[in-house]
């Protein structure tokens, strides 16, 4: 769907994206002054600071946090990995910037101001608001000179990177040749061998489970267990505990209209003639698209028609030209302003783009309608309902997290504090998460310390997600153990045979495969064939479809055959069918998919190389500790 006239906007999008790019945002200074910082790494001088890490590590928390839904166990930000991670790119950020900055690839202050005013999160009313401007800045902590300073920095870098990630290169053989290869089709029929079939004849006596028991002892092993009673205090369970009254309703209603209108949006439909950069064929282009407005001019009930036969949009031609409903700003302007200069049903003269001539139709207009604050009230009352709550958290959140310190021996005071009531856990295992919000393993590190367990303390208020504390204390404690044979001898016992009964089905499988290639014909059960490609090959895995893709198809039927986690899989290649003539515009694809492949390595190549001239020293990982 004329995807391709939202690409002239991407710079202004990265510059948008640098208000929430994992990376802090500090001043000149900080960098510059920064002899008496904690340094995690320096890069030519240039040093990473302990408070510029933390930040980053508190952006993307916060950003996954909003991803999941708040779901987040906190404790995955601590692996060792993560912030290896983060300090690399900090990293590279710091050598980029400074290869720039030797490069004089700068912006000015004409091209700035113009990039910051086309953002459209500092716009009110479609033109750059300063105080829009400051506000937005003011949310991430950032003041206007500091942003400024960093999207100087950061489009600095990204000159200097963007020739190598644009030069990729792909010649039109390689496609072609990708393309056969992914699209080739394999005619193949299948036969499952399953364990299921052997169970029977399998005998496991009990000599056999005793001796698996006594050699897999770690199998049987149960972890130390706990049971405890909790607090789980989060801003949601208070908002029961605050009040939005009527006139808040309304002077959000009235401070904020903006967020209470359904924008507008129109339906329209165009025909493409594309352009190029020669003159002559401009000239042509537009000709042709003159030639093909009288024919609409003449029949504009065949606009659609029209638009399959001549539209040179390969997203929209199939569909009559119709690109869907959308609204202001994702159009370019000289599409956009035609569109909405129009009327239902009208149909434009010819519209020049960037892309070529446009004609335009317009089908439909939906939206402009401003809810009344009736229609509002129940959205505005929960919204502030979760804004005061929120804010009623950070008041308690400290006292809270005081309380179950100062106050180690009972949970009593917090609860009461807080207006929540004591809860108590299943027995919960050392070392092994349930997967939810509460029991992450950060908090089973608590549990399971020496201090809880020992000590009888209750656990810190620990965070678990936005907005969420919980504290515990121990109830009940139970060592590891290893589980007596009586438990889990039947288990052993179904494990042996399954082993066996799948020993049996791949002795079977061979011996028919063995068959099969000598050119007899054992009784076997084959699938109907199926067609089958390097992208699409169900039940046909692993080193089977390994084997299958490799296969010469100069001689066919052949035969193949592994083992699966079930039994032996037996494969007949019967005919293989190649690709014919290549679609010019999947070859382009497939070009540009290579081209964007070939980018990228060449960019990691300049890092890679630049990182080796550069003077690049960090402190071990341990040192990367948040505060």
């Amino acid at each position: 769907m004329f995807d391709f006239v939202h690409e002239r906007k991407r710079l202004v999008q990265i510059v948008l994206a640098l208000i929430v790019l994992p990376f802090a945002f500090f001043g000149i200074d900080t960098y510059r002054k920064s002899g008496s910082v904690e340094a995690l790494a320096e890069v030519d001088g240039e040093k990473v600071t302990q408070q510029e890490f933390d930040k980053v590590l508190q952006d993307q928390q916060e950003r996954v946090r909003q991803m999941a839904g708040g779901q987040v166990d906190p404790a995955m930000f601590d692996r060792p990995e993560v912030k290896q991670s983060i300090l690399d790119g900090l990293v590279n950020q710091k050598l980029l910037q400074s290869q720039a900055q030797k490069a004089r690839l700068w912006v000015d202050d004409e091209q700035l101001r113009e990039m910051i005013a086309g953002i459209e999160a500092f716009q009110k009313d479609g033109k750059f608001d300063q105080q829009q401007y400051e506000s937005v800045l003011a949310r991430q902590n950032m003041s206007p000179l500091l942003f400024e300073a960093r999207v100087r920095q950061e489009l600095g870098a990204r000159n200097l990177t963007q020739p190598y990630a644009q030069g990729g290169y792909a010649s039109a053989t390689v496609a072609d040749r990708l393309i056969r290869l992914s699209e080739q089709e394999r005619m193949v029929s299948l036969v499952q061998i399953s364990q299921a079939n052997f169970t029977s004849q399998v005998k496991v006596d009990d000599a056999a489970v005793k001796g698996y028991y006594d050699q897999h002892q770690a199998e049987f092993k149960v972890s130390e267990q706990a049971r405890v009673e909790y607090l789980a205090f989060n801003a949601g369970v208070l908002q029961s505990q605050v009040s939005v009254t009527d006139d808040e309703i309304k002077q959000y209603y009235d401070e904020h209209q903006s967020e209470f209108g359904l924008p507008e949006q129109r339906q329209a439909a165009h025909i493409l003639i594309t352009t190029s950069g020669d003159e002559a064929a401009q000239k042509a282009a537009r000709a042709k698209a003159e030639q093909v407005l009288d024919e609409v001019k003449k029949s504009p009930g065949k606009f659609a028609e029209l638009a399959k036969k001549y539209s040179q949009d390969p997203g929209s031609a199939s569909a009559g030209g119709d690109l869907g409903y959308f609204g202001r700003g994702q159009m370019v302007k000289p599409f956009e302003d035609a569109v909405y200069s129009l009327k239902a049903g009208e149909i434009s003269g010819l519209v020049q783009s960037d892309f070529g001539f446009h004609i335009i139709k317009l089908i439909g207009v939906k939206g402009g309608k401003i809810a009344t604050l009736a229609e509002a009230r129940n959205p505005i009352e929960h919204k502030l309902r979760l804004q005061k709550a929120g804010d009623k958290f950070a008041e308690l959140a400290e006292k809270f997290s005081n309380l179950v310190y100062e106050q180690s021996d009972s949970l009593k005071s917090a609860a009461e504090l807080v207006k929540i009531p004591v809860q108590q856990s299943p027995w919960l295992v050392k070392g092994q998460p349930d997967g939810g919000v509460l029991w992450t393993d950060k908090v089973l590190q608590a549990v399971f310390s020496d201090d809880v367990l020992k000590n009888k303390r209750n656990t810190a208020a620990i965070e678990i997600a936005e907005n969420t504390l919980l504290a515990a204390r121990l109830l009940e404690h139970k060592d590891a153990s290893v589980r007596p044979l009586a438990d889990v001898s039947a288990m052993i016992r179904q494990k042996l045979v399954a082993e066996q009964a799948r020993d049996l089905a791949i002795k079977q499988g061979k011996d028919a495969l063995a068959q099969l290639q000598r050119g007899e014909m054992p009784a076997v059960a084959w699938t109907p064939v199926q067609s089958v490609t390097r992208n699409r090959h169900p039940g046909v895995e692993g080193e089977l479809a390994e084997q299958l893709f490799k296969a010469p198809a100069d001689k066919l039927p052949a035969y193949f055959g592994a083992a699966t986690p079930q039994g032996f899989a037996l494969l007949r290649l019967d005919a293989v069918k190649e690709v014919g003539d290549i679609d010019e515009m999947k070859r382009a694809r497939f070009q540009q998919q290579l081209r964007q492949f070939t980018g990228d390595a060449l960019m990691q190549a300049y890092l890679a190389e630049v990182r080796k001239k550069a003077d690049i020293t960090t402190k071990p990982l341990v040192a990367a500790e948040t505060k």
